[in-house]
């Protein structure tokens, strides 16, 4: 994977939230290399305490270093992800360990694939050792991979994260209804996640309704520097009826708020309906 795409940033801007205020650090869409190569998230245990929420399925048995790879409901989890993720596996124990000498044991670390879907041809290329409901595992060469399939995840409170990237209306509704907020940001978060599926061709009809009731929803829990946010002044002044833009200012702020070319042209003007009056 090269340049993050919309969901991938999002699943990492997830788990930032789910773990604000606990000792898991959580960088997302790190460089691993020259040419550039992200893994799209990486748990980093900073204390040995337990995590003070229960954790989504499959992830309970963190690591120092826990190594994340996320395949949406777009794209396959197949040979070639697991490949590259054992990749940025090599390249980021290096990065940490003292030196290439004094590598950080192997069980520091853990690698983890999230895809919305069932992989198929994974299925069918490795032997996927099933756990539990929405949970297997890949083993080979001494490594073992967690795979967690959000659409078989059970809907219950600590998956509501992940079923907000399953692209199924049940799960995804489940997500929204049930997805506990860490931080101020949560709602922003939601917004940007909905928005990036009301994009996708791809989605059933039905689905596109509920991801525009969801929009609707979130703008109007957001407060409004939130909605605001990007938009240029001129976008937001045409929402604004031009009786309304001067309520509150006195006749000087009024005047001060004009441009230069604005304050000549209403100056002209009132010299001239001056100047036409008839004295009584």
């Amino acid at each position: 994977m090269s340049e993050p795409r919309p969901l991938h940033r999002l699943f990492g801007l997830s788990w930032m939230d789910f773990f604000q205020g606990t000792d898991i650090d959580v960088q997302t869409e790190l460089d691993l290399s020259a040419k550039q190569q992200f893994i799209d998230v990486i748990l980093i245990r900073r204390g040995p305490g337990p995590v003070p929420r229960p954790l989504p399925d499959g992830f309970e048995d963190l690591a120092p270093h826990n190594l994340v790879t996320f395949k949406s409901h777009q794209e396959a989890l197949d040979c070639w992800a697991v490949w590259e993720l054992v990749g940025h596996f090599v390249n980021y124990r290096k990065q940490v360990s003292p030196s290439m000498q004094d590598l950080l044991p192997e069980d520091h670390f853990r690698l983890f694939a999230v895809c919305a879907r069932f992989p198929q041809n994974l299925a069918q290329q490795v032997g996927l050792t099933r756990l539990r409901e929405g949970v297997y595992e890949v083993q080979g060469l001494g490594l073992v991979i967690r795979v967690i399939v959000v659409s078989q995840l059970p809907q219950h409170e600590n998956n509501a994260m992940l079923h907000l990237f399953s692209a199924r209306e049940e799960l995804l509704r489940y997500g929204r209804d049930h997805y506990r907020l860490h931080s101020p940001e949560t709602s922003t978060l939601l917004y940007q996640l909905f928005e990036a599926y009301s994009e996708d061709a791809d989605m059933s009809q039905k689905l596109q309704e509920f991801v525009r009731q969801t929009i609707d929803e979130i703008l109007q829990k957001l407060p409004p520097e939130e909605r605001l946010k990007g938009l240029p002044p001129e976008e937001i002044l045409k929402q604004v009826p031009p009786e309304d833009r001067l309520k509150g200012l006195s006749p000087e702020e009024a005047f001060r708020a004009l441009t230069p070319e604005m304050r000549e042209a209403l100056l002209r003007q009132l010299k001239t309906n001056g100047s036409s009056a008839k004295p009584e």
